[in-house]
């Protein structure tokens, strides 16, 4: 608990009837409470800006920003926050890109209601939370590494080229992305060419498809 009473929750999902479902089960314990609610990353943001929370709760896979570039800007917009990654993909990609975004858990939505209040409780109290196929996972890629010598490389894109690149995939144009983003339309066409230059791509079309394999957006 949190000094003045319950963890204060942020909860971010695009789909308003898992927030329900997410919402009773946190709700119903007397050291949680769920004070904020968004429907995509982008406006997890803005919440933690107008709310003081304690935990973010965050979808993977939302509109505007994912819950992986959410919670990197809510790392350096609340450092002492602490954060949950909700997904119902049992993917190591993902997994372990919520690693190195700072989430300190990854719980599946299929057993939310077995091991959510579980990893709320662990986060506040610095304790990673990890289902087993993650933990299996993550020794797996360690061992892995330690036979090969190597190391996992540097992130690709910068952050500005990661949320242009989501947009991009997502459909809207040059001029849609740089109100989103609110910058010029000439700097959205120079992240995107750089973004085609740094990928070896050709095209929206081959941009959309990377944009899959990273996680940004769903198939």
């Amino acid at each position: 608990m949190s000094a003045a009473g319950p963890i204060r929750i942020l909860l971010a999902d695009d789909h308003a009837l898992v927030r329900r479902g997410v919402r009773l089960i946190l709700d119903r314990e007397p050291d949680l409470e769920v004070v904020a609610e968004a429907g995509d990353g982008a406006e997890a943001v803005d919440m933690a800006r107008s709310h003081e929370v304690d935990l973010a709760v965050l979808d993977i896979a939302m509109p505007r920003l994912t819950g992986l570039q959410a919670a990197r800007e809510l790392a350096s917009l609340r450092p002492g926050l602490r954060v949950l990654m909700l997904t119902m993909h049992d993917n190591e990609q993902y997994f372990f890109q919520a690693l190195k975004a700072g989430a300190s858990g990854y719980v599946l939505k299929s057993v939310a209601d077995r091991d959510l209040v579980a990893a709320c409780r662990a986060a506040m109290n610095d304790e990673p939370f990890l289902y087993p196929g993650a933990v299996s996972a993550l020794i797996r890629h360690y061992l892995d590494r330690v036979r090969s010598g190597d190391e996992t490389p540097d992130q690709i894109l910068t952050p500005r080229e990661e949320e242009v690149l989501k947009l991009v995939a997502e459909g809207h144009s040059s001029k849609e992305i740089a109100v989103l983003l609110s910058i010029s339309i000439k700097t959205v066409q120079r992240h995107r060419a750089n973004l085609l230059q740094k990928l070896g791509l050709r095209d929206r079309t081959e941009l959309t498809r990377y944009a899959i394999r990273a996680g940004l957006i769903e198939p």
